[in-house]
């Protein structure tokens, strides 16, 4: 049986496997180098060490995964006729070089045993399965490592490549997944694109408790207007109907717009044969561009893009978007709702400077719980939600 260890950069290996690659049979396959040292039983750690050393290299942003196929590649040359058990990054790494290299190592190496490493996991608390804590003697050798090759990253301004203080463990901690739990933890630290719908529900917005009721709570919310609203919505970022559901339960007609083509295609064969729901591409930037040339109250159901009785944005305004967009938006109804933290920074500042809104009704839709993620491997906060109904001004 040998060792193999697989990470992007020479210095992860010994932020997070020290413990594995200092006591007999070893190596270390380096993805962005596409090579692999040998360590053979006899060699001290500092020697290996040493080794590891000439290979840390300055930051560089085109380090990246070579796949599974490459990585598998590697690891049976490194193998040779013995069985190997593979030690590599989580796939919830929160930096997404490191969390790919974890993901596409387990993939390429199905046949093996595969151990990944928590390491600094800011955003997670991971149930680990087997935890090393470090003597001294290696914590020693572990800090004057990192002091000696790693001294230009301890000043290094990009969050991917820092070297802190919670990146140099003293107890190393590995765990070990199955092929759904690794999927699901390398959506869950994705953002928006591809990777964060590479499966159905990656958010467990259908199973969560906490989720449940955040979604039955807005529903209510957006459902007690309907004096106010009408009967149509437009949800901005639908991702697969979890709101929608709802909401069209309820006797609403949703337009539901989703961006991303996996989400949204997820979203249309959910509602296929709803006559209530009609479901198109737009996020937040083209819906209001549609209303640009238009006057707001000109617009027809012909059109396709009707006057709406209000605009839901749930829990998506944390990318960065411009909130003057709201004021384009064919409706005099807007129903936000995020995180405590969020809405108090980006939203409220800017709506104490809208000449176009005006603050109707701000609720707590559902306080912050700790709760359990991926079948209990990882456990976090959810922040809890607040609700903002926006009226447009007279005028």
């Amino acid at each position: 049986m040998i060792d193999i260890v697989v990470v992007l950069r020479a210095e992860d290996a010994v932020l997070d496997f020290l413990s594995v690659l200092t006591d007999g049979e070893a190596a270390l396959v380096l993805a962005d180098h596409g090579r692999a040292l040998a360590f053979p039983a006899g060699r001290s750690p500092a020697e290996r060490l040493a080794d590891i050393a000439h290979h840390v290299r300055p930051a560089d942003d085109g380090s990246a995964s070579p796949g599974p196929v490459a990585l598998a590649e590697l690891v049976r040359e490194v193998a040779g006729d013995r069985d190997a058990r593979v030690w590599t990054h989580s796939p919830a790494d929160n930096r997404r070089s490191r969390g790919k290299v974890g993901r596409d190592t387990a993939i390429g190496c199905v046949g093996s045993e595969v151990r990944h490493a928590v390491g600094y996991s800011p955003f997670l608390q991971v149930v680990s399965d087997l935890d090393r804590s470090l003597d001294r003697e290696l914590i020693g050798a572990k800090l004057d490592f990192v002091n000696r090759a790693c001294e230009h990253l301890l000043t290094e301004p990009s969050a991917e490549y820092v070297v802190q203080t919670p990146r140099i463990p003293a107890t190393e901690r590995f765990f070990h997944t199955d092929a759904d739990e690794r999927e699901r933890l390398f959506a869950l630290l994705a953002s928006l694109d591809d990777e964060a719908a590479s499966i159905p529900d990656p958010w467990e917005f259908g199973s969560s408790p906490y989720e449940k009721d955040r979604l039955d709570a807005t529903a209510a919310w957006v459902l007690g207007h309907r004096a106010e609203t009408g009967e149509s919505l437009v949800e901005v970022g639908a991702c697969e109907g979890a709101l929608t559901h709802r909401l069209v339960a309820a006797g609403r007609t949703v337009h539901a717009t989703e961006p991303n083509p996996l989400f949204r295609a997820r979203l249309a064969e959910a509602v296929r044969g709803t006559e209530t729901v009609r479901v198109s591409a737009e996020d937040l930037a083209e819906l209001a561009e549609l209303s640009e040339h238009t006057e707001l109250a000109e617009h027809t159901e012909e059109e396709g893009r009707p006057r709406a009785g209000a605009h839901l944005l749930i829990e998506m305004l944390y990318y960065g978007q411009d909130l003057a967009l709201l004021d384009r938006l064919p409706t005099d109804h807007v129903f936000v709702a995020l995180e405590p933290g969020a809405m108090d920074s980006h939203v409220r500042p800017w709506l104490a400077a809208s000449a176009t809104w005006r603050e109707v009704e701000s609720v707590r839709l559902v306080p912050p719980r700790v709760e359990t993620v991926c079948a209990g491997r990882a456990y976090l906060i959810k922040r809890g939600s607040d609700g903002l109904l926006l009226r447009r001004t007279a005028g």
